[in-house]
C-alpha cells in the first residue's frame, strides 16, 4: 500500500488532514518516486492533488539534515508561489524543515538567511532564477550544490513556449552547478496533446515516465446563444439578463477572451443585481488589475463558504491558484484553444462529489460554431500539439549574455561549448552561435578583449535593467490610481484619454489626466453614462479546430447542449454553405463568388491564415483579413478563373519566401515584436524566428499543394 511506503512524520500528516484515501495520483506518484531516481511528469486533472503527489514521497524521500537547498519548486506565477507557499510549509512542519519563497516580492531577509544558511525547499519563478545567475552566480553554487529535487508546477505552460525554452535553459544551467550533475525532476500537469514533448522538456528523455490519471468529472454542458446583430453594446443585454439568471445564486468564474469584456460583464452584472436587489460580489480579475484587489479577490473566493460570487476574468485564473469551490464556470464566446478550454472546465466541481456546470455563450454565428467545435474536440480528447521552436536564436542571444554576466567573462570557445552543451539548444550549430556573438559584439552588447568576452557599453544597460530577467515581452505600464490608492495598471494606446470612461476592478472610472513622465493616470468614478473604453486580445487556433468547424457544416449531426438559438444560427449556417458541392475529399474548401470578388474560406490555423496574409501582399494582393475572426476567410478582387493560378503563386512563393521576409523586416521592425530579444539578431536570423514561431509557411505550402476549391451553385450560374 502507498501509504506505508511514506515516513511516519508524513504518515501523521495525512491522518491528521482526515484523508479518507489517496488520490490515484498520489499513490501512483508514492510509488514510483520512491522506488527510482527517475523524472515523472504527473498529468491530471485540475484539483486531483498533484503537489501531494510530488511532494508526500519527495518528504520521504530525502534526508533534509544535510547541507544546502534539497528540493527547488519552480511555478509560472507569483501568486500559485504565494498560494502554494502555505500548502506546502504546513506539510513541511511535520518534518521541521525550512520553506523560503523566493521572488521579486519575498522577504529580503529570508533571503539572506537562507544564502548564510542554505537549506530546506525553495519555490521560485524562472525569472527569480535568471537574476540569481546574473546578479549573485555564487549564489546559485552554494544554495544548489546538492539539490537533489526541481517540481515544475504548471509544467503544460511553459511547454511549446520562449519561456519554457528559457527554463530548460536555466535547468541545464543548473545541473551544471550541482555536485552530481544531475537531480531528478517531477514536473505537475492538467491534461496535455503531448507526453513525449513534456518528456523532452526534461531534457533527460529517456529517463523521464509520465504517470497519467486518465479519470474525468461528469461535466453538465450547454450552449446559450444571444444575437449581438441589433445591439450596439459590447455584449447583448438579453446575453447579460439571463446570465445573471443562471449565475446569481451561484459561486462563478466567467472567462470573456478579453480584460476588456471581462470589465464589461463584471459592471453591467453588478448593475442588475444592484437593480433587483442581489448580491454585490462582483469582481474582475486579470493582468490589468492591481496585485493587492487580485489578491482580494482570491482570498475571498477561498474562504467565503456560504455566499454566491462571481469574478469575470482572463487566463490569470487559469492556472492552480486555489480559489476554493467553484460550481459554474462560464465561457462568453469560443476560448482560443483546447488547452484552454480545460484549464477553465477544471476550475469548477473541484471537491469530491461535485459535478462540474459548463455554460458556453455565443454571440455571432461563427463564434458559436467555433465553441462547438471547441468542445467536441474536447470530448474527443483532443489536446493541441505542442510546437516548441527547434531555433531558438533570440533565446540563444539572451542566454549568452547571461551567461558571459555569470562568469564576468569568458572566452568565446568556452562561451560556445556552453551554450552548445545546454539541453536547450541542442540542434544550433557551433557556427551559428559564432554569428550571433559577433552582431552582440557589433552593437557593443558583448566586447572582445584579446582573451575573452566581457559584456559591453551598451550591453551593461541591457542586462543590468530588471527587464532582462524575462523573455516575455511586457507592455508599457501606466498605474492607474484614485485618491491614492492603485486601482491597476493598463497600456497607454491613444484610446486612453483624458475626460474618456475606463473600465477597470469591475469599475467605471473618469480619466481626470495623464502624468505622462511618472507613467501615472488619475481617475475618479464615472457617472455619465459614457461608454468607457476597454482592452481587446487575440489568440491562436489550431487547424483541427477549424476544420472541426467545417466538419460541422457539412453534416447533419445534432447537438442536444444546444439551446433552441444555437440550433436555428447552426441550421442557418448550414444552410449558407449547403449550396457547395463537397465531396469526401478533406480539403475541400468553399469559395462564394459576390459581387465581382471571391470569398476564400481557408477553415485553416491562425499561422497559416497569416503566412496567406503575407504572400498575398507580398504579390500585391492585399486583403483585409481579421487573424481573431473565427471565420478564416480571404475577400479576393479577383475573377474565378484566375485563382488558380494565384494558388500556384502563392504555394512557389511560400516555399522560397526568404527574400521576401528579410524585406519586410527592413521596411517593419515591428514584425519582431512577439519575440522579445529577436529584434537584436543578424537580419537573417530574424526572418528564421519568423518563419518558425510566428508563420507557417511550410504547411502553408502544404495547405494550398491540397487545397481543392469548392464553387457553390450559384457561382457557378453567375459565372
Amino acid at each position: 500500500m502507498s501509504f506505508d511506503l511514506l515516513a511516519e512524520p508524513i504518515r501523521r500528516y495525512v491522518r491528521d488532514q482526515r484523508w479518507e484515501s489517496l488520490r490515484p495520483i498520489q499513490a501512483a506518484a508514492i510509488q514510483h518516486i520512491l522506488a527510482s531516481n527517475d523524472n515523472f511528469i504527473l498529468a491530471s486533472h485540475t484539483a486531483s492533488g498533484k503537489t501531494e503527489a510530488a511532494f508526500l514521497p519527495i518528504l520521504s524521500k530525502v534526508d533534509f539534515r544535510q547541507p544546502g537547498v534539497r528540493v527547488l519548486y519552480i511555478s509560472p506565477l507569483i501568486a500559485l508561489i504565494n498560494d502554494q507557499f502555505h500548502r506546502i510549509e504546513q506539510l513541511c512542519k511535520y518534518l521541521d524543515v525550512k520553506v523560503t519563497k523566493w521572488h521579486g516580492e519575498a522577504s529580503r531577509a529570508e533571503k539572506k538567511k537562507l544564502v548564510q544558511k542554505p537549506e530546506g525547499i525553495v519555490l521560485i519563478t524562472p525569472e527569480s532564477l535568471e537574476a540569481m545567475f546574473v546578479n549573485a552566480p555564487y549564489s546559485v553554487h552554494a544554495l544548489f550544490e546538492n539539490l537533489q529535487y526541481v517540481v515544475i508546477d504548471e509544467i503544460h505552460s511553459f511547454l511549446g513556449t520562449d519561456r519554457g525554452i528559457h527554463l530548460k535553459s536555466l535547468l541545464s544551467r543548473l545541473e551544471a552547478v550541482t555536485a552530481s550533475r544531475s537531480f531528478a525532476m517531477v514536473g505537475l500537469s492538467a491534461t496535455i496533446g503531448d507526453y513525449a514533448e513534456a518528456k523532452r522538456f526534461t531534457g533527460h528523455e529517456e529517463r523521464t515516465k509520465v504517470l497519467l490519471d486518465r479519470a474525468s468529472k461528469d461535466m453538465l454542458t450547454s450552449f446559450r446563444y444571444f444575437s449581438g446583430k441589433d445591439d450596439s453594446s459590447d455584449v447583448p443585454l438579453s446575453l447579460l439578463k439571463d446570465l445573471y439568471k443562471q449565475t446569481s445564486t451561484s459561486k462563478v468564474l466567467i472567462f470573456p477572451n478579453s480584460r476588456g469584456l471581462a470589465e464589461v460583464i463584471a459592471v453591467k452584472l453588478r448593475q442588475i443585481a444592484d437593480r433587483v436587489g442581489g448580491h454585490d460580489k462582483y469582481f474582475s480579475h486579470h493582468s490589468s488589475v492591481d496585485k493587492e484587489v487580485r489578491e482580494y479577490v482570491e482570498h475571498f473566493a477561498k474562504n467565503n463558504q456560504r455566499q454566491p460570487f462571481c469574478i469575470a476574468c482572463t487566463s490569470t485564473l487559469e492556472l492552480g491558484i486555489d480559489i476554493g469551490s467553484v460550481e459554474k464556470v462560464v465561457q462568453v464566446d469560443a476560448a482560443h484553444s483546447i488547452a484552454s478550454l480545460i484549464q477553465r472546465v477544471g476550475r469548477s466541481g473541484r471537491r469530491a462529489g461535485e459535478q462540474s456546470e459548463l455554460l458556453l455563450y455565443a454571440t455571432k454565428p461563427w463564434s458559436l460554431l467555433q465553441s462547438l467545435a471547441c468542445w467536441l474536440l474536447y470530448r474527443e480528447g483532443f489536446v493541441e500539439p505542442l510546437r516548441t521552436a527547434t531555433k531558438p536564436y533570440d533565446l540563444v542571444l539572451h542566454q549568452a549574455l547571461s551567461i558571459t554576466k555569470q562568469l564576468s567573462g569568458c572566452s568565446e570557445a568556452d562561451l560556445v561549448a556552453r551554450l552548445q552543451a545546454n539541453a536547450a539548444f541542442a540542434t544550433i550549430t557551433a557556427d551559428e552561435i559564432a554569428e550571433i556573438l559577433a552582431e552582440l559584439v557589433r552593437i557593443d552588447w558583448l566586447e572582445r578583449l584579446p582573451r575573452e568576452l566581457i559584456i559591453g557599453v551598451a550591453g551593461e544597460f541591457t542586462v543590468n535593467s530588471r527587464d532582462f530577467y524575462s523573455v516575455f515581452q511586457t507592455e508599457l505600464a501606466f498605474k492607474v490610481q484614485h485618491a491614492g490608492k492603485t486601482i491597476g495598471e493598463i497600456p497607454l494606446t491613444p484610446q486612453v484619454r483624458e475626460n474618456e470612461n475606463l473600465l477597470l476592478a469591475a469599475k467605471i472610472w473618469k480619466i481626470k489626466y495623464i502624468d505622462v513622465p511618472t507613467k501615472k493616470i488619475e481617475v475618479i468614478p464615472a457617472h455619465d453614462g459614457k461608454r468607457p473604453i476597454f482592452l481587446g486580445g487575440g489568440g491562436v487556433v489550431d487547424a483541427r479546430v477549424r476544420e472541426k468547424m467545417l466538419q460541422l457544416l457539412r453534416t447533419a449531426s445534432t447537438h442536444p447542449e444546444l439551446d433552441q438559438p444555437s440550433q436555428q444560427e447552426l441550421r442557418e449556417l448550414r444552410q449558407e454553405f449547403a449550396a457547395f458541392g463537397f465531396t469526401d475529399d478533406p480539403n475541400d474548401r468553399p469559395v462564394l463568388v459576390k459581387e465581382e470578388k471571391l470569398v476564400l474560406y481557408t477553415f485553416t490555423s491562425t499561422k497559416i491564415n497569416r503566412s496567406l496574409a503575407f504572400l498575398l501582399n507580398v504579390l500585391d494582393v492585399p486583403v483585409p483579413y481579421d487573424y481573431d475572426e473565427p471565420t478564416s476567410s480571404f475577400t479576393l478582387t479577383l475573377p474565378p478563373a484566375r485563382l488558380p493560378e494565384l494558388l500556384e503563386q502563392l504555394r512557389l512563393y511560400a516555399q522560397d519566401v526568404e527574400v521576401h521576409l528579410v524585406a519586410a523586416i527592413q521596411e517593419n521592425p515591428g514584425l519582431l515584436d512577439f519575440a522579445k530579444w529577436g529584434a537584436s539578431l543578424p537580419t537573417y536570423y530574424q526572418s528564421e524566428v519568423l518563419k518558425e514561431r510566428y508563420f507557417d509557411f511550410e504547411g502553408t505550402a502544404t495547405f494550398l499543394q491540397n487545397l481543392r476549391p469548392i464553387f457553390s451553385s450559384e457561382s457557378i450560374a453567375a459565372t
